[in-house]
């Protein structure tokens, strides 16, 4: 996931139903090692997107709220959360992002133990489009490499897409979904996250407040409130 402020992170939807118990490790490097700059936090609420359809990963987006507030360092850090239309215009018109992770090292290989991070080129709409014969939304993007064998993998799911514009790192993306790892003509696809700005800054006012009468609370599991916005 992605830190947004000291409370929220930003996730992909279909990362939150996989499981009953939640928890949230932060400042993570090496899996193995205790480097000391961790911190492990519970999940208080997840917001899920109403419309957020499993079988197309349509709306794949979803926003965690920590039980105790997140102690920034060196380590841990928010990134920025950009205004669409310089998102739009300016960070996606960029060569490339960047995307971190633990998930699998290749198709069908194990877990990293280690943070891996790669830059991915942004893949123009139409190019993205005809590489698959899945349905493409509007709300998606293609980043990657059409025969370099690198991308975002298995495990990577619901981790950042970020832009680099100035020294500054914006979110730009969510890692979604692909057709396996680093196929030969395929592109990972991630949820645009400048389509969601406004639902972003909804979710984070409505859980900060405490407000969630307007969304539609799904069930109790465990002490974690799981709601639909």
């Amino acid at each position: 996931g992605t830190i947004l402020n000291e409370y929220i992170i930003l996730t992909a939807a279909h990362c939150m139903n996989q499981s009953f118990h939640l928890s949230v490790r932060l400042g993570e490097f090496d899996t193995l090692v205790d480097h000391g700059n961790e911190a492990l936090h519970q999940v208080d609420t997840i917001i899920s997107h109403i419309h957020y359809r499993p079988a197309t990963y349509h709306n794949d987006i979803a926003l965690i709220k920590l039980a105790t507030p997140i102690k920034f360092s060196r380590y841990i850090l928010p990134a920025c959360l950009p205004k669409p239309d310089f998102a739009e215009k300016v960070l996606m018109k960029q060569m490339d992002g960047l995307v971190s992770g633990f998930g699998r090292l290749g198709e069908g290989r194990q877990a990293s133990t280690i943070l891996q991070r790669l830059s991915v080129p942004y893949v123009d709409r139409q190019t993205c489009m005809e590489s698959t014969s899945l349905r493409i939304t509007s709300r998606m993007f293609c980043a990657g490499y059409d025969t370099v064998a690198k991308d975002a993998c298995q495990g990577d799911s619901g981790g950042p897409h970020v832009t680099r514009y100035s020294d500054t790192y914006f979110i730009t993306g969510i890692v979604s979904w692909g057709e396996g790892c680093a196929r030969k003509g395929k592109y990972g696809v991630y949820t645009q996250v400048s389509k969601y700005i406004n639902w972003i800054h909804d979710g984070i006012e409505r859980m900060m407040s405490n407000k969630i009468r307007g969304g539609r609370q799904r069930r109790h599991q465990g002490r974690i409130k799981r709601l639909y916005l």
